[in-house]
């Protein structure tokens, strides 16, 4: 199973960000249904695996919180971009998931992640160099704001690649607490 541990996006963020997507050539543009914030890319899983990392993202206790996504943004240089996305505020709600879900997953046996946590919401990847018009794209939406949505719970999703792109589905979903007093109250 190829595995990834993402926070869902509410159907109107889905669209708004949605309505970013034209006027790049080369660009392919994630479905509004597959937008969400990954915490942790897993890759190829086990069943095995699987159910130890279930077990493990299930008994993660945190608070949850806010999400603001703020500006659009490139991975790349200008030569070659690989991907815009729009940017995600490190809330520290976010960064405390975040951080409880890597530690869940090496403690179910899986390596450490070697990349620094970016939160950010990958909007299109690139076959080829957009040029001047990602600069311009950029300059456009470089304020591009959404109202804070609140974040409840996030989920284990697996991925299957076709040949119209991905397929996500929610393998298993995981209840952040309503407040930080009710994380106290339990195993924090």
């Amino acid at each position: 199973m190829r595995l990834f541990i993402a926070i869902a996006l509410p159907e109107a963020v889905q669209d708004a960000l949605a309505d970013l997507g034209n006027g790049l050539p080369g660009a392919r543009w994630v479905a509004p249904e597959n937008l969400h914030l990954t915490l942790r890319f897993l890759g190829e899983v086990d069943r095995r695996d699987a159910e130890d990392i279930d077990a493990a993202l299930a008994e993660i206790r945190a608070p949850g919180f806010p999400l603001n996504i703020a500006g659009v943004d490139r991975f790349g240089d200008n030569r070659r971009v690989r991907q815009l996305w729009a940017g995600v505020e490190p809330h520290p709600g976010l960064l405390h998931l975040q951080s409880k879900v890597e530690s869940a997953v090496v403690r179910s046996g899986l390596a450490p992640e070697r990349r620094k946590f970016k939160p950010h919401i990958t909007l299109a990847r690139f076959k080829s160099n957009p040029g001047d018009k990602l600069g311009a794209f950029l300059s456009r939406h470089g304020l591009f704001r959404l109202p804070p949505f609140q974040v409840d719970r996030f989920g284990l999703y697996s991925s299957f690649l076709s040949s119209g792109g991905s397929i996500y589905s929610e393998e298993a979903m995981y209840e952040l607490a309503p407040d930080l007093a009710a994380v106290q109250a339990g195993e924090g």
